[in-house]
């Protein structure tokens, strides 16, 4: 590699700390529970009753799961009389879900 294709690889490399920051987020995407909640609200907030018997899950497995995925700002949540109704933070999150559906579908 010449000096040339080397700075520009080192300049296209991203700080330390964005590295870090985007490998924690991939490490998100690597539990299927996380995965089936994301799809699940892909087109319409769900409660946690409403996930759980869509889903098949246990409701303390999917309240873990959803408190995982608030931390790191992946799915948001409103109050609608006595529940939480959770959707999707962005369209950003259908974007990744999107894209990894398609690459290994590739």
């Amino acid at each position: 590699m010449s000096d040339n294709e080397t700075k520009l690889v080192l300049d296209s490399l991203p700080d330390e700390d964005s590295l870090v920051d985007i490998s924690e987020l991939f490490k998100i995407f690597g539990d299927s529970t996380r995965i089936k909640i994301l799809f699940s609200l892909l087109n319409k907030s769900l409660s946690v009753n409403e996930m759980v018997e869509l889903l098949g899950i246990q409701q303390s497995a999917i309240s873990h799961q959803l408190r995982i995925l608030k931390e790191n700002h992946l799915v948001k949540y409103d109050r609608m009389g006595k529940s939480n109704y959770y959707s999707l933070s962005d369209d950003h999150v259908k974007s990744i879900l999107s894209m990894g559906l398609e690459h290994i579908s590739e």
